[in-house]
């Protein structure tokens, strides 16, 4: 059994596969103070509710882009899994180009992305990751990454208005039902929600227009928000909610020799 690990910077996702079957799949808070024993333990857990034997992990593969934690996972593996886990990096294969000025300046988390992505729908794409910060990347037909874009992601937003202005709350995001807002709560909401929205889908067009008219590109989200954007959006045609485990996966399969 394979096991899956996405270190993000507000959560860990993991999943365990058998062959390309996602079997399961958690969710938890990324917390930098904690320590490998602390993280064996809460996956055992984690394990041990969901009936899934810790002993039938047999291979793991990491990605992450919170360095400090590195080092911790890695421990926590070899410690309670009895294995040494595969971290996605340089070195590692991605059977795709990397046009990048610095590719090992590139987040992991894009990387594993983009393979998912090209893996399950060939190409061109754009690739949207709504996290702490949103990425929106380019996936050329041949599967060779371009590039991209970098951006706050929405929680950052919201929490940004909440720190930093003396009188502003902190606030649930979710669509307010009319544009015109007559409250603070749901002004808040209007200009976060549709604000981020209109930035996605413009600078989707963007990319569209210097791609040219030829090139038919299809857009592909994920991140935990990607369903409520998607909702709003003009832009966005299908939503992943496993692409980064998935792409693990095929990552796992390019290297396991």
């Amino acid at each position: 059994m394979l096991l899956v690990i996405d270190i993000g910077n507000s959560n860990i996702v993991m999943g365990t596969y058998e062959g390309k079957n996602l079997m399961k799949h958690w969710r938890i808070s990324t917390d930098r103070q904690k320590t490998g024993d602390e993280y064996g333990m809460l996956i055992n857990d984690l394990f041990r509710y969901q009936n899934v034997n810790i002993n039938d992990v047999s291979d793991i593969i990491i990605s992450s882009v919170v360095p400090p934690l590195v080092v911790p996972f890695q421990k926590m593996c070899e410690r309670y899994f009895k294995v040494h886990p595969l971290l996605v990096g340089p070195g590692i294969r991605t059977g795709i180009r990397i046009n990048y000025e610095n590719p090992r300046a590139i987040g992991a988390d894009r990387i594993v992305n983009a393979v998912g992505a090209f893996e399950h729908y060939g190409g061109p794409l754009i690739v949207i990751d709504i996290g702490t910060a949103t990425t929106i990347d380019v996936v050329a037909e041949n599967g060779d990454f371009l590039g991209g874009v970098i951006a706050p992601g929405l929680m950052s937003a919201a929490d940004s208005l909440f720190t930093s202005t003396a009188k502003l709350p902190r606030i649930e995001l979710v669509p307010p039902k009319s544009i015109i807002c007559r409250n603070t709560v749901t002004g808040m909401q209007a200009g976060i929600i549709y604000g981020y929205v209109g930035q996605i889908d413009e600078i989707v067009r963007r990319i569209r227009a210097e791609m040219g008219d030829d090139w038919h590109a299809k857009v592909i989200a994920t991140g935990g928000l990607a369903k409520m954007i998607h909702r709003e959006s003009r832009t966005i045609d299908r939503i992943d909610h496993f692409l980064t485990l998935s792409g693990l996966r095929v990552l796992y399969e390019r290297n396991k020799s």
